[in-house]
């Protein structure tokens, strides 16, 4: 179960603190003594502390605005009216609205007086997890006006809206004003009337105690609880709770584990991220090299791909179909007859060594030849030799062109 340390801070008083639970019981007691001597009991707790309703100012507002970053720009400027200085120089906490009234309640302090008691307690080693003012701690019970007299002041707090604070010249002034606060259930009924319940101190009880019984009719009854350690054990429970609102928001909100951890590695983080996009800006450089390069290769490819393949535009599987070709080119095309036709020719040209071959083409297994020759015999005796090897020679035409005769020869395999 998480303890609370509360610190009550009291204007002309050494400060008084106590430890409670989150149930409000009391763990340890309540000691008055310097700042230094709760630093030891900070340890492992959290650390709220009370300061004095006198130096803030309680309120509410309804601004309109939703949002927390909307109503911290709204709300001071709603206020402007109710404060004495300037808004420049005030904070100003802000509360969660109120479903029944809809209105939100706020606390207002001079940063200046902010300042000195965060400073007073960090002199001390304590940074305070929370920090209220003591009329927002002050109990508020259905039925019944709470009051709290405590030195020179004078807290009343009724079961709605805000508490009233008021210096304790004149008690029966303060009771009237908060009992004129009451707002009716019913409207165009009066208030029903509520009971009293007062903390006070005995020197307080002591000196307002007959200004008291005098208004003990405007009550349907009143409980006096007196408090001969002071008020830090009523206001403790609250305090310790956290469900006030808490005056460290904003520019003074405090600093969470995960921002403290940011804060110790934000710049390892900054370092890896700037890391990581040059990785990434490397990789998208390569990648677009990569790209060109092979925009590159594919025109590379379809360029031979024609150049081997003349009348083929699509170029789609270019290495598996120049293989194909190439693969019928070696087998001879029709029954493997290039090769071996070659051979013959080669060897037929010994009938007439002077003859030339020009052209040839190859096409379904059947070697056309271009050959010039001294004459048309010449030619004649070269198909011959073919024939004579088992090959079918056809002269196809040829025409005499002075000492020259240029002829056509088609050669196929015998039986093809």
């Amino acid at each position: 179960m998480s303890e609370t340390l509360v610190i009550h801070l009291r204007d002309g008083a050494p400060p008084r603190f106590l430890v409670c639970d989150s149930d409000g019981q009391v763990v340890v007691n309540a000691v008055s003594g310097e700042l230094a001597q709760a630093t030891a009991m900070s340890v492992g707790r959290r650390i709220a502390v009370i300061v004095p309703a006198g130096d803030v100012l309680v309120t509410d507002s309804d601004a309109p605005a939703k949002g927390a970053a909307k109503l911290a720009q709204v709300i001071p400027y709603a206020l402007e009216e109710r404060v004495a200085d300037e808004i420049e120089n005030l904070h100003f906490a802000i509360g969660e609205r109120v479903a029944d009234s809809g209105r939100i309640p706020v606390i207002v302090v001079q940063r200046a007086r902010l300042d000195s008691w965060l400073a007073q307690l960090r002199a001390a080693g304590l940074d305070p997890t929370a920090i209220y003012p003591e009329s927002t701690l002050l109990p508020a019970m259905p039925g019944q006006l709470i009051v709290l007299l405590d030195g020179d002041s004078i807290t009343l707090r009724g079961a709605e809206g805000v508490p009233l604070v008021l210096p304790t010249l004149s008690i029966s002034d303060a009771f009237e004003m908060a009992l004129d606060m009451q707002v009716s259930a019913v409207a165009g009924l009066e208030p029903a009337p509520l009971g009293l319940l007062l903390y006070a101190g005995h020197e307080e009880w002591e000196a307002h105690q007959f200004a008291v019984d005098a208004l003990r009719d405007r009550f349907t009854g009143v409980k006096v609880q007196l408090l001969p350690s002071g008020p830090l054990a009523v206001l403790a429970p609250a305090a310790a709770s956290g469900e006030a609102v808490n005056l460290l928001q904003g520019a003074y909100a405090l600093e969470t584990s995960l921002q403290e951890g940011w804060r110790a590695w934000r710049i390892a983080a900054l370092l890896a991220g700037s890391l990581l996009c040059l990785h990434i800006g490397a990789r998208y450089f390569e990648l677009s090299g990569l790209r060109k390069n092979e925009a590159a290769l594919d025109t590379s490819i379809q360029n031979a791909f024609r150049a081997a393949m003349p009348g083929e535009q699509n170029a789609s599987n270019a290495r598996r179909r120049v293989e194909k070709r190439l693969a019928e080119i070696r087998g001879g095309g029709g029954g493997g007859a290039l090769l071996p036709a070659l051979s013959a020719v080669a060897t037929a040209r010994s009938a007439a060594p002077t003859a030339k071959i020009e052209s040839m083409t190859f096409r379904d297994g059947t070697l056309n030849l271009r050959i010039n020759a001294p004459d048309a015999a010449s030619l004649d005796a070269i198909g011959q030799q073919l024939r004579g090897a088992s090959w079918k020679a056809d002269i196809l035409g040829g025409s005499a062109s002075g000492d020259t005769y240029s002829g056509q020869l088609q050669i196929r395999k015998a039986g093809a």
